[in-house]
């Protein structure tokens, strides 16, 4: 994967306030490719420390990797049955705020 591709998510997803959360879509739209959401998902993989991969979570508001529930609801988000409750009021969208 194009290490500069992997650089523009990260600045991305670094920018995603606490207590919201975006798609990997919407982070694959924002950087140029709107069909490639399963890359960002690999890079997430890959993220450094810094980077809040519980942030970026699946279409709709489920959330992908289970551990990231819990963190998530310490961040203040309400989550049932791994999904994201109030989703359309907590989402982030990059192409809005950035």
């Amino acid at each position: 994967m194009d290490p500069l591709f992997r650089k523009h998510i990260y600045e991305i997803v670094r920018m995603i306030p606490r207590g919201q959360v975006t798609t990997y879509g919407a982070i694959a739209t924002a950087v140029g490719y709107p069909h490639h959401a399963r890359h960002v998902g690999q890079a997430m993989g890959y993220a450094p420390a810094d980077v809040p991969v519980q942030r970026v979570i699946g279409a709709g508001g489920r959330i992908a990797v289970m551990p990231h529930a819990e963190i998530l609801r310490e961040e203040g988000l309400q989550i049932e049955n791994y999904r994201v409750k109030n989703f359309d009021a907590v989402f982030w969208n990059p192409l809005e705020e950035i």
